[in-house]
């Protein structure tokens, strides 16, 4: 009875280890026939039991008997653990369907204030699950914008509609203010006590009134004082804020939409581009590809019939002044359709090498090989001779620049001599002396300063104000320098030698003892003649007589040559001079030919 009591301990145990320790202690301990028989049955119930108990049962983990006391210390707290655990788990489900719960209700009331942000439309509900989905029949479903014929509208409540105004007001809707004081209408300001406010009275004896008028007539002083701009202001009725409804007034409408439309097709053309809002011509100038469009001959009304020599832009930028070797000097109206001609003034003893507008516009500078020069009064009309120059015999006066501040007018001497004129009493009134011969002349620092090159190779910087020579320095692989010229702040200069090679210097750190140019340009073969740079400094012409189409236009900023230009298939025969309208739009160019060429720059949207 002891082995059967032994194996009515494991019977039960439902575990294959179990049963093989059942087994082995059944070898050890002798059993009658009838507790043989007996374990015989238990031990087939138990196999069967146990198979059937591993298929529905893969995921328990197995029960282990153990033979020490501390091993079912370690089934318990192995328990403990499990149960730990599966408590975690329902737990967490449960505070998983609370966050699932909550983000339902948060979409199900955006929904509610927004619309239907979560779910796309349905159609075909029944009336239950309309009611549970928390739709209502009455509410509308959309509603129409009447704001292109009607005032904007400020409501306390999504559906509220406009409030309409007393009869007198022929039932014109208006504005409902968003938020009313109601101490406004409480208060009591006295205008007459206050000296600032005694302006907002309409009657000499009134003194006390309301808050809320005392508010409107503060906006109603503010409008007087702060007009808007004109282009702002529109016309209330081109809106369609008096328009009614009413069939009657439909021609009414109709004359003061004909009115109205005028306005509000300018605004629409102000917010259609930023065209008229950004300046065009402040923008970067991109390297490359240099958008043009060729125009009608500047000259084209009256050719000149030798070389021209010299074009010039006055500061208004629409007349175009060209002069050449027919001893012509013409005038022209530039609008780049048809260019009209002014006038046409014929100087019989001077082919003209050079003519320049004074910048002030009030004058122009005419000169030859002559020993003399000429000036022309705009204003008066009439041509005055000038010179020889006392104290000087120089045969050739036909290089000459003039000062951005009008004053002097620089002319090539000879050996090497720089000589100075008042343009006011067109005297000479001091000199300057190269150690070579001089070649060209450029003026910086808003006439302050002059810079000249010439036959030495170096590039000289002269104080006006001392007639001092502040620096010389050479010219990077010159030997004879031709041309010079500066930007318009006097920022950078550009030097140009008879080999065709044009360096392009920082005037401070040329100055500054850096003999290194920024760039050096060496896309002409011939000896440079003219160098100019245009409005913004962001494009630099340099060209040669000696060549045809021999003109470059190079982009400063990043020292590279504009690849489409010269035009194809377009011959610029050989070209002379050259100049860019104030505003950058119109480049003229003269030729060899007796024409002057006009083209319209893109990237400037001003002439």
């Amino acid at each position: 009875m002891e082995g059967l009591t032994l194996s009515r301990q494991f019977v039960y145990s439902d575990d294959l280890s179990v049963l093989s320790l059942f087994l082995s202690a059944a070898d050890r301990v002798p059993l009658p026939p009838l507790g043989q028989a007996f374990v015989l049955r238990e031990m087939s119930l138990i196999s069967q039991n146990v198979i059937r108990k591993a298929k529905r049962e893969k995921n328990v983990p197995p029960l282990y008997s153990q033979e020490s006391e501390d091993a079912n210390n370690g089934k318990e707290s192995d328990m403990d653990t499990l149960k730990i655990k599966k408590r975690k788990k329902v737990l967490k489900e449960e505070d998983e369907k609370v966050v699932v719960e909550q983000e339902r209700e948060m979409k199900k009331l955006e929904s509610v204030l927004f619309g239907s942000l979560y779910s796309p439309a349905g159609f075909g509900k029944d009336d239950e699950e309309e009611a549970q989905a928390g739709f209502d029949k009455g509410s509308a479903l959309y509603f129409v914008d009447r704001s292109a014929n009607k005032a904007l509208t400020v409501c306390d409540e999504v559906d509220e509609v406009l409030a309409e105004t007393s009869d007198e007001e022929e039932g014109l809707k208006v504005r409902k203010p968003v938020w009313v004081d109601e101490e406004e209408q409480r208060a009591k300001i006295n205008i007459a006590k206050v000296n600032r406010l005694r302006k907002l009275r309409k009657e000499e004896d009134e003194s006390l009134i309301s808050g809320s008028e005392y508010v409107s007539r503060l906006r109603a002083q503010h409008a007087k004082l702060n007009p808007g701009t004109e282009w702002a202001q529109l016309d209330r009725k081109a809106r369609g804020d008096g328009f009614s409804d009413d069939e009657s007034s439909d021609e009414e409408n109709q004359a003061v939409l004909a009115r109205g439309y005028k306005d509000v097709e300018g605004v629409d053309d102000l917010l259609r581009s930023n065209e008229d809002v950004v300046v065009r011509s402040s923008a970067k100038l991109l390297p490359g590809l240099l958008e043009f469009s060729r125009l009608v001959d500047a000259n084209a009304q009256e050719p000149s019939k030798g070389p021209i020599n010299s074009v010039q832009f006055h500061r208004n930028a629409q007349l175009l002044l060209t002069a050449g070797l027919d001893r012509r000097l013409r005038f022209f109206q530039i609008d780049g359709k048809r260019n009209t001609k002014i006038q046409s003034i014929f100087l019989e003893d001077c082919p003209i090498r050079k003519a320049s507008f004074m910048p002030d516009g009030s004058q122009v500078v005419i000169a030859g090989r002559r020993k003399f020069f000429y000036t022309m009064d705009l204003v008066k009309a009439t041509v005055d001779k000038i010179g020889p120059l006392v104290g000087r015999e120089e045969k050739s006066l036909e290089f000459f620049e003039v000062s951005p501040d009008s004053n002097t007018i620089a002319f090539v001497g000879n050996e090497g001599y720089i000589l100075l004129v008042s343009s006011k009493s067109k005297e000479l009134i001091g000199t300057l002396k190269m150690n070579g011969t001089v070649r060209s002349l450029a003026f910086a620092d808003d006439g302050r300063q002059l810079l000249s090159s010439g036959g030495d190779g170096q590039v000289y910087h002269w104080d006006l104000r001392t007639r001092s020579c502040l620096h010389k320095g050479v010219d990077e692989g010159c030997l004879n320098g031709t041309a010079l010229c500066t930007t318009p702040n006097g920022s950078m200069f550009a030097a140009g030698s008879d080999s065709g090679i044009v360096n392009i210097y920082n005037r401070d750190e040329y100055l500054g003892g850096k003999r290194k140019p920024m760039k050096t340009i060496e896309n002409l073969t011939t000896k440079v003649d003219f160098m100019k740079f245009n409005n913004d400094a962001q494009i630099l012409a340099i060209s040669s007589s000696m060549k045809k189409n021999s003109l470059k236009l190079v982009h400063v900023p990043s020292f590279t040559v504009f690849s489409n230009w010269p035009p194809l298939n377009r011959n610029l025969q050989y070209p002379r001079c050259l100049d860019f309208s104030p505003g950058g739009g119109f480049m003229a160019m003269g030729n060899a030919a007796g024409k002057v060429l006009l083209y319209k720059l893109h990237h400037y949207n001003h002439a």
